[in-house]
């Protein structure tokens, strides 16, 4: 294994085991601290952290201490969430999400930076495409990544499994299943979100926490510190303090990145639907909580294969064609959770949607991440920076209007974003395709000018 294909397996293996935790706390805060609605709360804050970091500190921190180093100490940062989850209330949960926030958004930034920097040597060394190396790196990442949905979801399904204290879902209680009748539900919850025994919250709290540190001295421990010279420079001779947060802002100076935010908004809210709306009004009102893991284990594995096939498989597609791909499988599934009414015979539909929403997600993640990193290559901390920023708004806004609004409203809502953002991106592409024209047909016109001068001189 080379030196660059080793550091994406490293970095890939850490972000497998923080987010084993931290996908499977996300979408099980809601049940585990639901009085005065304290897990959504800290969900709300984690994403309106996020944004303030995605502005403020990701050109700063990976400057000064190099992607590796951003990495750990950001995963640091969700395992403070992780300990305050042992003792919940506002008083814990509240500011460890507010640190966990922060850290987000470096987090993020870093791995991008460091998978494109590292597809970007291997191509230097081997006489690549560092596009198609992009794509490739980032779908590896993916798959493992995206893997991580399974190991927390099964393992939160078969600790909870063992509380004996689940509660029945009657026929009156499935009429409001579904999107046609969520609104008129008389009650504060739909089927059993009973919070499981606290002997068993603690055993997969603690393993939550075990894998957040492992994450961290794996990275820590064996992944290059491949930019560690650009950030020991940059300490030396470091730039004002101003001038790095400006970065974030002036990227969005780029007509590119402008008509890019709606499809980075829309990555979030239709992140967001799935582990939240799906889960609560299709799966939870149906099934039960505890039916909840199973669910996402398929969204996960079906997730983390189709990363690493369309990362690969874009080399010879191309990225317009897996987006429309993308497009079209999520309104497919939008439709029809329109007009589904879930009942649990019907068990093998449950596992129908998040697969298919799986294949669509794995196309939004791996191709928006390589899609900034192909067309911003000397703005890549700033680039990613505005990534994580837009994603974290499309999360804060669905969180924000999940408490208001009808299941049917959420899913006109995520159609029409998603057919604008559609629309722009393919601006984006012709753009980027008319510009590749441009330099083709301006390296064509040099090349000739310089055979004449040769055949003259000759």
């Amino acid at each position: 294994m080379g030196r660059n294909l080793k550091n994406v397996f490293i970095v890939s293996v850490g972000f497998l085991c923080l987010f084993t935790a931290y996908a499977s706390l996300q979408g099980l805060q809601s049940s585990l601290n639901s009085e005065e609605g304290l897990g959504v709360a800290s969900l709300s804050v984690i994403y309106g952290a996020l944004i303030l970091s995605s502005v403020l500190l990701p050109p700063i921190i990976i400057k000064n201490l190099g992607s590796k180093w951003t990495i750990v100490a950001s995963m640091g940062c969700y395992v403070t969430y992780f300990l305050g989850n042992l003792y919940p209330g506002w008083a814990t949960l509240i500011p460890t999400s507010v640190i966990l926030g922060l850290g987000g958004a470096p987090l993020w930034s870093a791995k991008c930076t460091y998978l494109t920097i590292s597809a970007n040597q291997e191509a230097e060394e081997n006489g690549k495409r560092a596009r198609d190396l992009v794509n490739l790196y980032f779908g590896i990442f993916f798959l493992l990544f995206q893997s991580s949905a399974v190991w927390g979801n099964l393992m939160s399904a078969l600790i909870f499994g063992q509380d004996p204290g689940i509660a029945e879902i009657t026929e009156e209680d499935l009429w409001f299943c579904g999107a046609t009748d969520s609104c008129e539900y008389p009650g504060s919850a739909v089927g059993n979100t009973t919070r499981p025994a606290q002997n068993l919250v603690n055993t997969l709290l603690g393993c939550y926490v075990g894998f957040g540190v492992l994450a961290m001295v794996l990275v820590a421990v064996l992944l290059d510190n491949i930019d560690g010279d650009v950030a020991r420079t940059y300490r030396e001779n470091r730039e004002p303090l101003g001038s790095a947060v400006q970065g974030t802002f002036r990227h969005l100076k780029d007509k590119r990145q402008l008509l890019l935010i709606p499809l980075t908004i829309y990555s979030g809210l239709e992140q967001a639907f799935l582990s939240g709306d799906y889960n609560k009004y299709y799966v939870t009102c149906t099934m039960g909580i505890y039916f909840v893991g199973y669910s996402m284990i398929c969204f996960g594995a079906t997730n983390a294969l189709c990363s690493l096939a369309f990362g690969k498989m874009a080399q010879y597609t191309g990225r317009f064609a897996l987006f429309t791909f993308a497009a079209g499988m999520n309104c497919a599934c939008i439709i029809a959770l329109l007009c589904w009414k879930p009942h649990p015979d019907q068990l093998p539909v449950f596992f129908v949607f998040p697969a298919i929403w799986a294949m669509a997600d794995a196309v939004w993640q791996t191709q928006i991440n390589a899609l900034y990193g192909v067309i911003f290559p000397d703005q890549r901390p700033a680039a990613f920076s505005n990534y994580r920023m837009w994603e974290s708004t499309g999360f804060l806004i669905a969180f924000a209007y999940s408490n208001f609004l009808c299941v049917n409203v959420k899913l006109y809502i995520l159609i029409g974003a998603l057919l604008v953002s559609f629309g722009l991106y393919g601006w984006v592409e012709y753009e980027e395709q008319k510009n590749s024209t441009v330099w083709a047909q301006n390296i064509n016109a040099n090349f000739e000018e310089d055979m004449e001068d040769r055949e003259l001189t000759a």
